[in-house]
């Protein structure tokens, strides 16, 4: 069976506060978009038995009507094909209160004949030939495990067997902490195949064991120099193509300024010419390092716009003379660890404590991707 697995698409993410003059839409967000229905169009041109959403679709539990209007309009010209469809919802797709209900749900009673795994718990799909085992999004790490033990124990003898889900791994970190993430061992995942969401960049884990990527890349953590797309898994063979799917958009770093010793004429002169470098389109980000503060302050930063007008955003990263050498400061990737033990310690009596740690996990790794 040939097995189309797309991951983390993200719709509704916005993060650069840039609108598009033409429909007034957040223009990553209108990037992200693209990039899904590319990868959509191009998994369904390569003929596929059944196709696969990795969990993440959604960047929110709640997304726009807009983000929703763009998943029904994929859903709807995979059901014209006539393939399949099978998803999971992932770590920013699912509600933290379950009472508050998934958005797979509405999506799967107006697509009846596909099948959507939200409801925090393992389902098993039965294919031709295929058993799809689903271990979606959970609240917790026990219930993850759980789960991925019913499907060790449903695994079929007569089909080949295939799980899903959306962890993050212990022996693959990626460059930063997300929010409500799931993190188990390698050993938790047996099956004959396994196909994971949530990391962004597509990255076989083991023998059997691959994430699919993101049809897009998001920041600067996220290794935008990594291609993005889709896999396509032949179950018969065992074989795995990570399918590219060209069109995204940049995010480029810029050759590093050099301040130290540099006079403020001359950091300006070597910051426009870098801005200048940009190509249409692009997002980038240019460190100046070593840099005067006085100097600093005296760039035009109107000037630098202004010379990296071909850019959709340049984003100045100073280093400045006094703080140049380097000091010992707690990463941003452990600081989801230290906030867990900083509320372990606190008395909570008369508060949600699991809201608050997500909010905290969620103010943190937006913290992370804006100064990536």
């Amino acid at each position: 069976m040939r097995v189309a697995a797309i991951g983390d698409a993200h719709l509704g993410r916005n993060y650069l506060p840039i609108t598009d003059t033409e429909t007034g839409v957040n223009r990553r967000e209108l990037d992200f978009e693209e990039s899904f229905t590319r990868a959509v169009d191009a998994a369904l041109a390569r003929s596929p038995d059944v196709m696969l959403w990795l969990g993440d679709i959604f960047d929110h539990p709640r997304p726009s009507y807009r983000s929703f209007r763009v998943a029904a309009r994929e859903l709807r010209k995979i059901r014209e094909h006539g393939v399949r469809l099978v998803a999971i919802s992932g770590n920013h797709d699912t509600p933290r209160l379950p009472g508050t209900g998934s958005p797979y749900t509405v999506l799967a009673d107006m697509f009846p004949e596909l099948h959507f795994a939200c409801r925090l718990q393992y389902e098993a799909v039965d294919l031709p030939g295929l058993r799809v085992h689903c271990v979606p999004q959970t609240l917790t790490v026990p219930a993850a495990l759980d789960a991925l033990a019913s499907a060790d124990a449903n695994r079929s003898a007569d089909r080949a067997n295939l799980l899903l889900t959306h962890p993050r791994l212990t022996q693959l970190r990626p460059k930063y902490d997300d929010i409500n993430e799931i993190e188990v061992d390698l050993g938790a995942l047996q099956s004959d195949f396994v196909l994971l969401g949530h990391y962004h960049v597509h990255q076989k884990v083991d023998d059997g064991i691959w994430y699919a990527g993101a049809p897009d890349t998001f920041t600067f953590a996220d290794e935008p120099d990594a291609a993005k797309g889709f896999v396509l898994l032949d179950t018969g063979s065992g074989e795995l193509e990570h399918v590219v799917v060209a069109g995204q958009r940049r995010l480029v770093t810029l050759d590093t300024v050099d301040a130290i010793g540099l006079s403020p004429s001359e950091v300006r002169e070597r910051v426009l010419d870098r801005a200048g470098r940009v190509q249409e389109g692009d997002v980038a980000r240019l460190y100046v390092d070593g840099v005067d503060a006085a100097a600093y302050r005296l760039l035009d930063l109107a000037e630098v716009r202004a010379a990296a007008g071909a850019a959709l955003h340049l984003k100045l990263e100073p280093r400045f003379l006094e703080t140049a050498t380097p000091v010992e400061l707690p990463d941003m990737v452990s600081m989801g660890a230290r906030w867990d033990r900083y509320l372990e310690g606190q008395d909570m009596i008369g508060y949600d404590r699991p809201k608050i740690s997500a909010l905290g996990h969620e103010y943190l790794s937006q913290a992370v991707e804006e100064s990536a």
